[in-house]
């Protein structure tokens, strides 16, 4: 692990912030593991996750694919960044870094809360430093899809 110190994000001019909770089926190591060392499972497209270890200060890529069309291709969206805290099973926390439609190129901040609840896990997630209310607001309306597709992916 890197002793490096940390950097986070400035983001007192990007107070643009969203929060998104669920109540998953999977346990908390199920997910903590789904958020640092298995994305390609239930986000990421496979084959394209870069990330040489699960280490805070440690970058990594990934793209996403999605297609707003069935008959249009599928369209890649490249997201970056690097883990700024990790408390397995409880806490992760990273950079997350997206183009046109979802971060506009900011580094912004996600953070996961992974706590047990009834047979499962209680998800709470907020998705900070958005550069105006647009893009988070399109995030927003993303994230709880995001995480019903998590759910059923770790569940099964």
């Amino acid at each position: 692990m890197s002793n490096d110190p940390i950097r986070t994000p400035d983001l007192t001019d990007r107070p643009y912030r969203l929060t998104a909770e669920r109540a998953m089926e999977a346990s908390p190591e199920t997910l903590y593991r789904a958020w640092t060392d298995r994305l390609d499972t239930w986000f990421a497209a496979p084959g394209s996750v870069l990330m040489p270890a699960v280490e805070v200060n440690t970058p990594f890529f990934f793209e996403t694919e999605y297609r707003f069309q069935s008959e249009e291709p599928a369209r890649r969206h490249p997201h970056y960044g690097r883990f700024l805290r990790l408390k397995r099973p409880e806490l992760v926390e990273l950079t997350w870094v997206t183009g046109a439609g979802g971060t506009e190129g900011a580094e912004t901040v996600v953070t996961v809360e992974l706590a047990p609840h009834a047979g499962g896990t209680h998800l709470h997630l907020t998705h900070a430093g958005f550069p105006h209310d647009k893009a988070r607001d399109r995030t927003a309306d993303a994230w709880p899809m995001v995480l019903e597709q998590l759910d059923r992916q770790t569940a099964a």
